[in-house]
């Protein structure tokens, strides 16, 4: 009951802070305008600085495990390119292909992992670890699949696609955010207070501006005419992933923090940014976000029961 209770109150927050957005939309206070704005405010500023201030802080000499980053790299890959490659012959619509491939297996492991993790094991330093091994990686993929399957000019050739495939993600402030963290962390540069604080306010407006702007921005009547592939999705993201490499991760001997921080990565709810970079690439944001308040109400569940497995076993 109590990992029940901690689920409900790390996940339902989120979602009522997404219904608050959807209803300072209906009652006419927030309109498509501020969800386009704030959007592209999330994607160029406060989302990269969230993800450079988490990177940043570790210091990753100290508590670096390669084996334990190249499980959520290996795995995260083979989620992302087993997904793509699945739709690829089961979906028929080619046009929420980036969507579905995208929100099915990038999880929100900055935004909510960190906070299931102190939870339990208080300070943790596996918790960035993961986030090194998977976050770089969510982001090239997502950027990949998003322009590939996004709307694009008639007549544009493949390698038209790659080219710009490369340039998105050279210029993707997301993924620039994290190359900055990581040297910022490799070098151990501890920046002046002042600029701290900074750093950390603006990373603060992350979260809750991209949940408000996801319920501002959510359109019922879309999100339920594909109710089916948001519930694949959703499948996918809570159920199937962990199911499959959970098992893998405890006959690689991995433990305590580590597995709660797989887990996360595995089955934790799809990132409100998934959303913002859909909308931002021209691909389905109403899919997207249909996705997103769906694995976040179910991720209470699924996650207790996860967590409950786990400690049955004696793995946590």
């Amino acid at each position: 009951m109590s990992d029940f209770l901690f689920s409900i109150n790390v996940t339902l927050p989120i979602f009522l802070v997404m219904v608050i957005g959807w209803v300072l939309r209906q009652i006419g206070m927030l309109d498509e305008h501020f969800v386009t704005v704030a959007n592209k405010f999330n994607f160029n500023v406060t989302l990269p600085v969230m993800v450079f201030r988490d990177i940043a802080s570790v210091n990753i000499r100290e508590v670096f495990d390669l084996k334990f980053v190249l499980f959520c790299a290996i795995a995260s890959s083979i989620c992302f390119w087993g997904i793509w490659g699945l739709s690829k012959l089961f979906m028929k619509d080619d046009s929420i292909r980036g969507a579905f491939v995208q929100a099915s297996f990038r999880s929100s492991a900055a935004v909510m992992g960190l906070a299931f993790i102190s939870n339990i094991y208080g300070t943790s330093a596996m918790g960035p670890l993961m986030i090194i091994g998977a976050v770089p990686l969510y982001n090239i993929y997502s950027v990949i699949v998003l322009t590939f399957e996004g709307e694009t000019e008639d007549g544009k050739r493949e390698t038209g696609k790659i080219k710009e495939a490369c340039v998105n993600i050279a210029k993707n402030p997301i993924i620039i955010a994290i190359l900055l963290g990581l040297v910022v962390a490799f070098l151990g540069i501890e920046f002046p207070v002042i600029i701290g604080k900074t750093i950390n306010s603006v990373a603060q407006l992350a979260t809750p501006l991209a949940l408000i702007v996801i319920g501002a921005g959510f359109e019922g009547r879309k999100a339920l005419a594909k109710i089916k592939p948001t519930l694949w999705a959703s499948i996918i993201k809570l159920v199937i992933q962990p199911l499959v490499f959970l098992p893998v991760a405890v006959y690689m001997n991995f433990s305590g923090e580590k597995l709660i921080a797989i887990l996360i990565m595995l089955a934790s709810p799809t990132t409100p940014s998934c959303y913002i970079m859909a909308k931002n690439m021209k691909n389905d944001g109403a899919l997207t976000a249909s996705v997103v308040v769906a694995t976040t109400l179910l991720a209470a569940f699924t996650l207790t029961f996860w967590i409950f497995l786990l400690r049955t076993f004696g793995l946590i």
